[in-house]
């Protein structure tokens, strides 16, 4: 077993190489209790298509996993360290836990995900919905004080609030901050963090899209951070994504990510690769549900899984989150349309290993 001090390292240099984090989602049975083995199956799928890491007990996960009736947190972070433990051989699997509410239960969150073996913590800010950018950063640092920290820029739609450049720039103080994906689902405020990390002079924080609705531009896109400059210093990339939509169709993902990383050392972004960027848009629309402001997304990627027999339904722990009127349809006419975005065949091919 690698010490301490080399696992974090070799964590570091996996997500700088540029890594695709499936949003781990939560398999349950029609009683809506945990299905164990489907929610190994799931691991084992990402794991064989190639993910770098999986992100667990996150937005995708279900926050309600932390309700006492529920008390699903411990169980599944536990699951999937199995599984990851099991499958890592040189490269490491990056472990990241969800670590939500206010700075008590974060904290607590934390030790247990240190405690189980994660390697970073991904801190929901949702909870303190009216705390000053000072109190955010207090939290944040306090967290850090158990756990490396992946920050967090939640979209407002989906339970996050609006972080300013201010608060990027005193958050990249924090010394025990590895990276942060990036998801507001808007470009301004997305400027905002890559500006605010390049003032601060982290370089070492590494940037990870979670804009599911703009995957490939920000990965092909080198970010300007110094006005007058065009060198290598003057510009930050995002070197791999934490994806809900990644949660889905993952060994494509990996095969996207590899593309884009390519044509950014080469200098030049193929027209296809673009193309292909806005045909994922379009059906992360209909999976995420953005035409009814988001409220299916979860419903929308246990369908997906569900159509390719890897979940048995579209439960969620909160009856009332279900598919959208017609969403069911455009999921049928995003996957008509881009066969080559899934995975169709390959999980076909294995997954009655993977439900072992």
């Amino acid at each position: 077993m690698p010490s301490t001090a080399d696992r974090a390292r070799a964590v570091r240099q996996r997500l700088t190489a540029g890594a695709v984090i499936p949003a781990h989602p939560l398999a349950l049975t029609a009683a809506r209790t945990l299905d164990e083995r489907r929610q190994r199956a799931l691991t084992r799928y990402y794991l064989a298509a190639g993910a770098g890491g999986v992100a667990v007990g996150v937005h995708t996960t279900q926050f309600a996993i932390r309700e006492p009736q529920h008390a699903l947190l411990a169980p599944v972070l536990e699951l999937a360290r199995e599984e990851v433990r099991r499958h890592e051989a040189a490269a490491p699997v990056v472990l990241i836990a969800g670590v939500c509410g206010a700075t008590g239960q974060a904290v607590r969150e934390a030790a247990l995900a240190r405690d189980l073996g994660y390697d970073a913590g991904l801190v929901s800010l949702g909870a303190l919905a009216s705390a000053t950018d000072d109190a955010l950063v207090a939290h944040c640092r306090a967290v850090a004080d158990v756990l490396p920290v992946f920050g967090f820029y939640l979209q407002p739609a989906v339970g996050g609030r609006v972080l300013g450049y201010e608060f990027w720039r005193s958050f990249a103080e924090i010394s025990n901050v590895w990276a942060v994906k990036v998801a507001p689902f808007n470009r301004y405020w997305t400027l905002d963090v890559v500006r605010a990390l390049a003032d601060a002079g982290r370089d070492d924080i590494v940037l990870y899209t979670g804009n599911d609705d703009s995957i490939v531009p920000d990965l092909v896109t080198p970010v300007p951070v110094a006005a007058g400059r065009h060198d290598d210093q003057s510009q930050r990339w995002f070197d791999g994504g934490l994806l809900g939509q990644w949660a889905v169709w993952t060994r494509a993902a990996v095969s996207l990510l590899g593309r884009c990383r390519a044509a950014r050392a080469d200098g030049a972004i193929p027209t296809e690769l673009l193309r292909e960027g806005a045909a994922l848009t379009d059906a992360n629309g209909a999976i995420f549900d953005a035409s009814h402001g988001f409220s299916g997304c979860i419903s929308g990627i246990h369908e997906v899984l569900r159509r390719a027999g890897l979940l048995e339904g579209t439960w969620c722990l909160d009856p009332r989150e279900t598919l959208s009127p017609g969403q069911g349809a455009e999921i049928d006419r995003v996957c008509r349309a881009y066969p080559a975005l899934t995975d169709d065949a390959f999980v076909a091919e294995h997954r009655d290993a993977w439900l072992r």
